[in-house]
């Protein structure tokens, strides 16, 4: 049996259900663990309270606390995690398959570096690149037949516990100690901030099991911003917390996971999309009959959008709540991504690198692919004069205007009609209008008949 293995954790902060980890302690002796704070990526974060690295730092203290063996890392993985891999004297660095272009990248830097000992294992998805294809080789284009095939490819081995041997993980007795153990987050130039929600893998253990007795109402409730209808389980899969075998695990000892289960499988098509279609990481659009579409809004209502103050209650409770905690309801980023393109007629681009900046959950592949669906751009069977009326969603989302009442409290005392609309018609203030709320800065019904004009141009 080889000696020692170093695994490098990425988008795997766990040590349950752990591809990289079980592999490597299958067969070696010893492994050692580490995680880079890629430079490369922090250097583009003006934040310095940005609630990723806050979430990502208090895993890897879970990790640590677990281990006492975690090694952390400032600064370019291309150097260091070579570097390292010769200090310990490894003879294989596994990691987890990451398909960001980003990520292609600097594996191919770091696999030129140190030959066949680096190898990458598949964690982060089920399906990946290139496992689903059409009859003709070609990668699927809409969801649907791409749902269908994956659900027919799948088998039980798919979702089976990948279980390392944690006795295995060592700390290294060569090491600088400085490098063992979580660096302080100030140290990498950011400052603690407050969360949603609790990080680490057991709050994503704990998360999914309060989840599992409302599976069933899932499909009911998932559309309801002011019901705790979803699983919540987004931000713990984009950071690895936990593993999406167990949450397919999980689901399927359930009665009526269905919707849910086909959700995490939106989740691998746009993965699939920006894997075979990586241009679509670099603003370029899935249709290209819509990549030169001139997108004529007005920059002052991108920054009513991002503020909350369009005059569109659901929408601004919305941003509103966004800004405050850096998450956003499933039903509620259709919503204001449709009204930024296609009520304003702001390029869905802004949009898309405004929640880049902002997601706690953020995922190039699934912010993207999001998007591009909502400014029919996108991989989808749908046209695109499929435009969402925010008043109309808000009446049937948000019936009771309970998500409205506690993200624009300057509406809290309108009644349930009112609320969802506190205006004439046409768009014009009526005596219960409150004083302190904007006009709505468009009319949605003139916008509508402009972004169908917009997509038939030429």
């Amino acid at each position: 049996m080889p000696n020692t293995a170093l695994v490098w954790l990425r988008r795997d902060l766990r040590l349950r259900d752990h591809t990289a980890l079980a592999q490597a302690t299958a067969t070696h002796e010893t492994v050692h663990i580490a995680f880079v704070y890629d430079t490369n990526i922090l250097d583009q974060l003006t934040n310095k309270h940005d609630r990723r690295l806050h979430f990502i730092h208090q895993s890897l203290e879970e990790i640590h606390r677990k281990t006492s063996c975690l090694i952390t890392l400032h600064g370019d993985p291309i150097e260091l995690i070579p570097r390292l891999a010769d200090e310990l004297k490894v003879d294989t660095i596994i990691a987890a398959h990451d398909d960001d272009p980003y990520a292609l990248a600097r594996d191919k830097v770091v696999r030129s570096k140190l030959q066949d000992r680096f190898t990458t294992v598949l964690d982060h998805l089920i399906r990946e690149k290139n496992q689903i294809l059409k009859d003709d080789g070609t990668p699927y284009r809409v969801f649907t037949p791409y749902s269908r095939a994956w659900r027919n490819s799948i088998t039980p081995n798919d979702f089976r516990e990948r279980t390392p041997d944690l006795t295995k993980i060592k700390p290294p007795s060569q090491l600088d100690t400085g490098r063992l153990g979580n660096h302080p987050i100030t140290k990498i130039g950011f400052e603690p901030t407050e969360l949603w929600l609790a990080s680490g893998e057991d709050a994503a253990l704990q998360r999914l099991q309060d989840f599992l007795p409302q599976i069933c109402a899932y499909s009911h409730n998932r559309n309801d911003p002011s019901k705790n209808g979803t699983s919540g389980l987004s931000v713990h899969l984009r950071f690895g917390t936990i593993s999406i075998r167990e949450c397919f695990r999980a689901a399927q000892t359930q009665p009526g996971s269905t919707k849910w289960e086909t959700e995490l499988i939106w989740r691998e098509f746009y993965h699939m999309l920006l894997a075979n279609f990586p241009e679509l990481g670099e603003g370029k659009t899935f249709q290209p009959s819509t990549n030169d579409i001139k997108w004529p809004g007005n920059p002052a209502h991108f920054e009513a959008w991002k503020a909350g103050q369009t005059g569109y209650p659901l929408v601004d409770a919305a941003m509103r709540c966004f800004k405050a905690t850096g998450w956003m309801h499933n039903r509620l980023r259709m919503v204001v991504a449709m009204f930024l393109t296609k009520d304003l007629l702001i390029d869905w681009r802004l949009g898309e690198q405004y929640f880049a900046e902002n997601l706690l959950d953020f995922d190039l592949a699934s912010n993207n692919g999001g998007w591009q669906w909502s400014a029919s751009t996108g991989a989808d069977a749908q046209p695109y004069f499929r435009i969402f009326n925010p008043i109309l969603q808000s009446e049937k989302f948000d019936s009771q205007g309970t998500f409205i009442r506690e993200w624009v409290p300057e509406l809290a005392t309108l009644d349930n009609k009112s609320i969802h609309w506190p205006f004439q018609p046409d768009g014009t203030r009526t005596l219960e209008t409150p004083l302190n709320y904007p006009d709505p800065i468009v009319v949605h019904k003139d916008q509508k008949d402009k972004a169908i004009a917009l997509f038939k141009k030429p």
